[in-house]
């Protein structure tokens, strides 16, 4: 099965981001060592958990495709807290669900997170990192089976982007429920999961963070600008279609989400004084400290 883009390629910045920059962006890092760039990536996806949050209790699971075996994916244990969370912890897992030798020493796997994520992965070649959790807005706007309605420039980033699973079946122990999340998403960076939370998948750790936050945010927002309207008998101004496809353009791209993500890792990496150490052969963008 082929695997996704490597996390090492540049990418193509599109014309609508392009306008909204002066100069040049940064790009991934270029890896010359396969197994230098699966501890990067392994670095990274730990980072993502301890920003994110909204674990709620032992629900809520990231996923990144291995790059050297793209037929299986990392993941964190069941039962450690998110803000824990570090690279020796991830346990490595095939699509059978098989956790593999390369995994940490807590080898306790989520089910519901195997049958979810093992089904994007095989289903999306292009996902190299896939999200879901229960995070408190997502939760609720999920209670409404519906898409967002296109109401501020940030939920632009998810117009025709975004998908809404309606057959809400308990919790996830089983392939077919998986099968169904995944061909509801398509080809969509994004799912509402109705009676259940939020899912983000997309070609990389940093740009599924940002869509991610973006997307609960999304969800707040609009709970509580449909309460503000029903509260003084109005309804919200939806933005039209022409300017949320031009703002989609701008703002909605992997590489809008991926630049977009970097203040989150930032923030991190002074919080906790912890960098990746790069050899001297891996080719890094300057990026502000």
């Amino acid at each position: 099965m082929p695997g996704a883009p490597p996390a090492s390629t540049q990418p193509s910045m599109p014309e609508g981001t392009a306008k909204a920059v002066r100069g040049s962006l940064p790009h991934p890092p270029v890896f010359e060592d396969k197994a230098e760039e699966r501890e990067y990536l392994k670095f990274r996806l730990a980072q993502a958990f301890r920003h994110l949050g909204y674990d709620e209790g032992v629900a809520g699971h990231i996923t990144m495709r291995d790059n050297i075996r793209p037929d299986c994916f990392w993941v964190n244990p069941m039962g450690k807290h998110f803000s824990l969370v570090q690279p020796e912890d991830l346990l490595l897992v095939d699509h059978d669900g098989k956790i593999l030798d390369e995994s940490g020493p807590f080898r306790m796997l989520n089910t519901a997170a195997f049958m979810i994520h093992s089904q994007i992965h095989k289903a999306r070649p292009d996902v190299m990192c896939a999200a879901h959790s229960h995070s408190v807005y997502g939760r609720a706007f999920s209670a409404l089976g519906k898409e967002l309605d296109i109401i501020t420039q940030d939920s632009c980033a998810f117009y025709k982007d975004h998908a809404v699973y309606t057959s809400f079946g308990g919790v996830v122990l089983d392939e077919e429920e998986g099968k169904h999340i995944a061909e509801v998403l398509g080809n969509k960076k994004a799912a509402i999961l109705q009676n259940h939370g939020i899912l983000v998948a997309t070609g990389s750790i940093e740009a599924t963070v940002h869509f991610y936050v973006a997307l609960e945010k999304s969800c707040h927002v609009q709970l509580l600008a449909d309460a503000a309207a029903a509260g003084t008998g109005r309804t919200t101004a939806k933005i039209d279609e022409k300017d949320a496809k031009y703002t989609y353009g701008v703002i909605g791209t992997e590489v809008a989400g991926w630049f977009s993500a970097l203040p989150h890792f930032q923030t991190l990496e002074h919080r906790e004084s912890s960098r990746f150490k790069f050899s001297s052969t891996v080719k890094v963008s300057a990026m502000p400290a």
